[in-house]
């Protein structure tokens, strides 16, 4: 059974190839729905304004190596914002130890937070999740793992993609 809600883009409109997925390459400051990012800005501003590292996970799906993430381990309370964008994500409160190497929670903020793409890009079908505020890539999220959480999902969510603000923790 696929728990996962998607706003799944068509293949060709959104430039998938075989490697490590791409952003849309014919409207990046549109989402999959025809709704624009509240946050658009072109690829050189992207460029200015993040570290090289930063951008290919961010911009250009990238992944950054397991067990290295600034937030892998960490267990303070908090909320999880988009580092591009500043949109609130995660709480510290979804947040669980998957021993996979990323930070993982079991569910976002809010469902209209983050939004779903299917990705072909490895030779098989994930679901790739991205920020609502400004498309940017954040990792995975998987399902029926078997994990013992309440929505059995494992978001899997590079470190990179993230800045943590443990002194705020906003109602939806």
């Amino acid at each position: 059974m696929n728990i996962i809600p998607r706003i799944v883009a068509p293949r060709c409109d959104w430039g998938y190839v075989a490697g490590m997925g791409n952003m849309p390459s014919n409207s990046p400051d549109t989402r999959p729905d025809g709704l624009p990012y509240a946050v658009a800005k072109t690829e050189d501003e992207w460029r200015q304004e993040l570290t090289d590292p930063e951008y290919h996970v961010l911009r250009q799906a990238g992944t950054e190596a397991p067990f290295v993430g600034e937030y892998t381990d960490t267990k303070t309370e908090g909320v999880y914002t988009c580092k591009a964008c500043n949109t609130e994500l995660f709480r510290s409160t979804e947040k669980f130890d998957s021993h996979c190497g990323w930070p993982s929670f079991f569910e976002p903020l809010a469902q209209d937070r983050v939004i779903y793409l299917e990705d072909r890009a490895m030779g098989r079908v994930r679901t790739e999740v991205r920020c609502a505020g400004c498309g940017s890539h954040l990792g995975h999220v998987f399902e029926g793992e078997g994990y013992e959480t309440p929505t059995d999902l494992r978001f899997c969510i590079n470190s990179i993609a993230l800045r943590f603000d443990e002194t705020t923790q906003k109602d939806n």
